[in-house]
């Protein structure tokens, strides 16, 4: 029986992965470490907490007494570790709780994980530490990291303080780096969701510049398989780019998702472009494909069709997170825009 913490275990990722664990392993028990902030609901959650082997703690991964409490509560032999503040517009509206849960809460994670003993650390990465790329060209796993946003900065940070960790303390860690996720139960501030929303009620749809960003797509179903694949049988040290070999501009994904819910183009509203921000991302995935035989089953034009039918099933439960902290960093972050 391996006993598995996961961190951030009621967020986007992370709550789809737990799904994905459960589903696929009968013999480990699940620990869902998370703090509750505005992106983690435990709503994302809903029938996995009946399981017996599924157990939550509310817990702050930079408070070390309570990450201690749990390692030893529940003999944890394994550490999945996805919490994190991970939204670039956040982290240039206010940067320090990006290093503090980012870089503090990271390293407290690794000494506990190396004074417990655990088996295994998989430290669950971004895309976006390897910087921005030019017109062509693939970030691969030897590609050097220069993040160009204080979210990318921190998570850099913390990657490097995990494969320091390996190599000073032995400690059994293994990386991936993903490309950007999209899928159920995604917060409402990333773009695919909240061009979802806002075309179902007919709001202006706020596009960054000139839209021509370009990004790699990955479904988070297919995330979640790659991680249990290097968590199995990625070799210790090493890091894993994951990606969906799925690149789109900012502006198509907007007419795609318009498209596709019979809304016009004309609810598209170019703003003001964020500061420092990075042209194109494309992950080169050849490592985890041809040495752990993983790739992704999703095609974004199925996938981008089920998750748009999903938020249309589950209004409830976007309604029910679009209050409060998400409305106030809305306005701030789009002005008029959000107005209208």
């Amino acid at each position: 029986m391996r006993n598995v913490l996961i961190t951030g275990g009621a967020g986007f990722i992370g709550s789809n992965f737990v799904r994905y664990f459960l589903a696929q392993h009968a013999d480990v028990v699940v620990v869902n470490f998370d703090a509750l902030t505005y992106a983690g609901n435990l709503e994302n959650l809903a029938g996995v907490d009946v399981d017996p082997r599924y157990h939550f703690v509310k817990g702050d991964i930079c408070d070390r007494a309570v990450v201690e409490s749990a390692f030893k509560q529940f003999n944890i032999d394994t550490v999945v570790h996805f919490a994190a503040e991970s939204h670039v517009d956040r982290s240039i509206l206010g940067s320090s709780v990006f290093v503090q849960t980012n870089v503090v809460g990271t390293n407290v994670m690794l000494d506990v994980a190396k004074q417990c003993g655990v088996e295994r650390f998989l430290h669950v990465s971004t895309d976006e530490v390897y910087g921005s790329l030019g017109a062509t060209g693939k970030f691969l796993e030897t590609t050097p990291l220069h993040p160009n946003s204080p979210y990318s900065a921190s998570k850099a940070s913390s990657d490097l303080l995990a494969l320091a960790y390996q190599h000073t303390y032995g400690l059994p860690v293994v990386m991936t780096r993903c490309s950007n996720n999209y899928g159920p139960y995604q917060f409402p501030e990333k773009l695919i969701p909240l061009m979802i929303i806002n075309a179902l009620n007919n709001k202006p749809l706020p596009v960054y510049g000139d839209g021509l960003n370009v990004r790699d797509w990955l479904h988070v179903g297919d995330h979640c398989a790659a991680i249990d694949v290097v968590l199995q049988d990625g070799k210790i040290g090493e890091v894993y780019n994951i990606g969906g070999d799925n690149e789109w501009k900012n502006i198509n994904i907007v007419q795609t998702i318009l498209k596709e819910l019979g809304k016009p183009e004309s609810l598209i509203s170019f703003v003001k472009d964020r500061p420092g921000h990075d042209r194109r991302y494309a992950i080169d995935a050849t490592k985890i494909q041809n040495e752990l035989g993983w790739s992704p089953a999703h095609t974004f034009e199925l996938g981008i069709k089920e998750t748009i039918d999903w938020y249309i099933r589950n209004e409830s439960w976007w309604k029910r997170v679009m209050t409060g902290e998400y409305q106030e960093y809305y306005f701030r972050q789009y002005g008029e825009v959000a107005k209208a």
